[in-house]
């Protein structure tokens, strides 16, 4: 519908007329025109689009046209208000108040930054993170105790496999440990502190907590009584030597000639490999040994039988080849013949040919 055309309003002045002859039309009467025969003063008729007001009289109030009301059509179309999600606001924060000048002169005053929840894969890498972190943490803390816990400390030592050397002298030698907490003795300490002892050839230990040390010997074995002067030394396999004693007959072990000069030399070195790979019941029953190369190693029993060695080659294999012979028994004598004489050299230098005569 449309708005209403206001009338329009024509002051006019005392004292003014129109032009004769001219006759004023509603539409286009001239401000201050009075017509010819009107007095001064008087207020020219008018359309009735128009009102004439002298000047100096306010005139009746114009009402307002009543503006035009939307189309409730329009009004529909109109958007809606979108619905967002509604955010918790931190305790003692008010939604749109500002915290400082800067946001009150913002545009988006009372705009707040949303947290988004973490992604699954995120949270469980932190968790492991954190569990891996514990663990270290509570790993670090025990080592730490265990490490310097006097709780640990050492007040036992056993020794097993010792059949050379006595316990007092193994405690003699092991009594920087004691006091020491058990994780911090290791087996290279222990083997530095045996060292003098030359019966020991190696060392491993064993911690049983709280505090006993168990040292598991490796001792060195004597294979031969070297005849040295008066003297009889007792050596290993290395002519490391053990020991010394005034009567061969109070040990077992077979005797090598040479004196301390033939330690080290290949024909010691052969006879002492084969006296160590040798049983021992074989060993009980030998009586010396000697050697004119490293292949030609000889062996004396204490009957009085000999046994040709060789060299060092397929020593277990000798071995049982010599034990055999040695425990087979005697020939059977044929009827009318003589009694055949036992064997007395033993030829096991090809052990899988042996030879007896």
């Amino acid at each position: 519908m449309a708005e209403p055309r206001r009338p329009r309003v024509i002051r006019t002045r005392p004292g003014t007329a129109a032009p004769a002859g001219t006759k004023a039309e509603p539409d286009a009467v001239e401000p201050g025109a009075v017509p010819a025969g009107e007095p001064a003063g008087a207020v020219l008729a008018t359309s009735s689009k128009v009102s004439v007001v002298p000047v100096g009289d306010p005139g009746p109030a114009v009402p307002k046209a009543k503006e035009a009301k939307a189309p409730k059509e329009a009004k529909s179309k109109e958007p809606k208000e979108s619905k967002a999600p509604r955010w918790k606001l931190p305790a003692g924060k008010k939604a749109g108040v500002p915290e400082s000048g800067a946001a009150k002169n913002s545009p988006d005053v009372g705009a707040q930054v949303l947290a988004f929840p973490m992604p699954e894969f995120k949270r469980r890498r932190r968790t492991v993170l954190l569990a891996a972190a514990g663990v270290a943490a509570v790993l670090a803390i025990v080592m730490a105790v265990a490490l310097f816990s006097p709780a640990l400390a050492v007040k036992t030592v056993v020794f097993e496999g010792n059949k050379l050397v006595a316990p007092e002298t193994l405690n003699k030698a092991l009594a920087p440990v004691m006091g020491k907490p058990l994780p911090q003795v290791t087996g290279a300490q222990v083997s530095s502190l045996l060292e003098p002892v030359i019966q020991v050839k190696g060392a491993r230990i064993e911690a049983r907590p709280p505090s006993t040390l168990v040292v598991h010997l490796v001792e060195r074995v004597p294979v031969a009584l070297l005849k040295n002067g008066g003297e009889y030394l007792l050596v290993d396999p290395d002519g490391v030597q053990l020991g010394s004693t005034a009567d061969p007959a109070s040990v077992a072990l077979p005797l090598i000639d040479g004196g301390k000069a033939a330690i080290g030399q290949d024909t010691f070195v052969a006879m002492t490999a084969v006296l160590a790979n040798l049983p021992q019941a074989i060993l009980a029953q030998l009586a010396n040994a000697t050697a004119k190369s490293p292949d030609a190693v000889e062996l004396k029993l204490e009957d009085g039988r000999s046994v040709i060695w060789g060299n060092a080659s397929d020593m277990e294999l000798k071995a049982q080849v010599l034990q055999a012979l040695l425990n087979a028994p005697p020939p059977t004598p044929e009827p009318g013949k003589p009694v055949p004489v036992p064997a007395q050299v033993f030829d096991v230098s090809a052990p899988r040919h042996p030879v007896t005569r």
